[in-house]
């Protein structure tokens, strides 16, 4: 191996130590666990909450606007402007951001039809402390602060380390454990940004980025506290929570295996194709030795603070004005139909005699919870609060509810906000299969707890 100095060694180190902290390991703050940048996203929100909803609609209305404009702009030959990169989309995104800015519109003004802007849709979203509004302050600390994990070699050095366990268990590179332990301990969203922002840059495959964001984005520890106590059974917490993991490593075994994930190309968005050359070691190295080097040149490549600040703020950039609308969009309407129709009910009762099939109490009312989480994770144990009595459907619908993953008012509409190769068919499919292979693994623990 050869020698680096020791400044090099510092810009591995700090850095990386310091992205450790701030996206992975939970810290207490008064009676709550979170990761420092959810917190700090928490209390930015807090400080700027009554502006929250006109400041969003009016950076989804400027992404619509200039969507639109751009439609008519000719693509450059040479590098894409900024404004290019923000802007110039295809006319179905441009449209979506539309959409997703009339909805804007409407919820901040209150006008047109009630069910767009009512506090259980478009409201739930653009209300000062609903999603889209934390979520602009969450792209802020995660936009400036992702290159503390992306730059300075966090991810060549866990990459080496780890590629022997995910690359056979998982058919992913080494580096995506980082995804995936910030996705679990931190929040799925960041889990999301972090892969989307690793296959725009050319790290991961189609495939690759794919599986990752819809097998590793798993919500919060303390998102699944109150999941599990909004339906009462806060003294389970730990079976529980036990129960999401197990499901959730079986579904990560099998997922990349089937349709669709199986079917995405292995190639890269440049299009290059995978090889598997850069994993394999070079003579004379073990994994550690050759993580290190791997690391300490990437963090010797990285001493510019000023450029790893500009290419923070295009992140941000880049998260508010492609993201947002997506989000708001997507979401409104998923809960809109959640709330005003009968889609997911009718949905839902198929599952019925799959419930019944494995011994779940109440099944006819547990049915339709199995589908309404497609449009946000929340609501089937709203829906089961106070309507489901068994200890046993109330444990499963809970634990469903968090082992899907994919849902449209957070995930769902955040990856297809991204250039992650996924469209909204590929979502439907993916939740239903997570939801179909994870049932027969919480219905038997179910039984086995109560």
């Amino acid at each position: 191996m050869k020698k680096h100095s020791t400044s090099t060694w510092l810009y591995f180190l700090l850095p990386s130590i310091l992205g450790i902290i701030l996206f992975m390991i939970p810290l207490k703050f008064g009676d709550e666990w979170k990761v420092p940048i959810a917190k700090f996203a928490a209390i930015l929100s807090g400080w700027v909450e009554p502006a929250m909803p006109m400041a969003a609609m009016i950076l989804i209305s400027i992404a619509a606007i200039g969507s639109l404009v751009f439609l008519f702009v000719p693509r450059s030959s040479s590098k894409p402007s900024l404004m290019e990169s923000l802007f110039k989309v295809t006319p179905f995104w441009a449209i979506t951001r539309l959409v997703g800015a009339i909805f804007a519109i409407m919820v901040t003004f209150q006008v047109g039809p009630e069910a767009i802007w009512n506090e259980n849709t478009g409201g739930l979203l653009l209300a000062p402390d609903g999603l889209v509004s934390f979520l602009f302050t969450i792209f802020l600390f995660a936009g400036l602060l992702l290159p503390l994990l992306l730059n300075f070699g966090l991810l060549e050095f866990f990459g080496t380390m780890m590629v022997k366990v995910m690359r056979p268990l998982f058919n992913l590179p080494g580096r995506s454990s980082i995804d995936a332990l910030a996705s679990w301990i931190g929040d799925g969203t960041i889990g999301v940004l972090l892969t989307s922002k690793q296959y725009e840059e050319g790290h991961y495959t189609q495939r690759e980025a794919a599986i990752i964001a819809t097998t590793f984005s798993v919500v919060s520890i303390t998102f699944s506290l109150v999941i599990i106590d909004t339906v009462g059974m806060s003294q389970y917490f730990l079976p529980f929570y036990a129960t999401v993991i197990l499901t959730g490593i079986i579904l990560a075994l099998i997922m990349p295996r089937i349709y669709p994930l199986r079917g995405k190309k292995t190639e890269y968005i440049d299009g290059r194709k995978f090889t598997g050359a850069d994993e394999k070691l070079p003579a004379g190295y073990n994994v550690v030795s050759h993580g290190l080097e791997y690391a300490l040149d990437t963090a010797s490549k990285n001493r510019s603070i000023g450029k790893i600040f500009t290419d923070g703020m295009k992140n941000v950039l880049d998260m508010w004005i492609g993201v947002a609308p997506v989000v708001m969009a997507f979401g409104t309407i998923a809960l809109v139909l959640a709330e005003y129709t009968s889609v997911f009910t009718i949905l839902g009762k198929p599952f019925e005699p799959i419930l019944a099939v494995l011994g779940i109490p109440e099944a006819a009312e547990a049915a339709q919870t199995m589908v309404v989480g497609f449009a946000d994770m929340f609501l089937p144990v709203i829906l089961a609060d106070g309507v489901i009595t068994s200890p046993i459907t109330l444990f499963t619908i809970a634990t469903i509810s968090v082992v899907q993953l994919i849902y449209m008012s957070e995930v769902g509409g955040l990856i297809l906000g991204t250039k992650i190769p996924l469209n909204i068919l590929d979502l439907i499919i993916i939740f239903l299969l997570r939801t179909l292979i994870a049932l027969p693994i919480v219905a038997g623990v179910a039984h086995l707890l109560f």
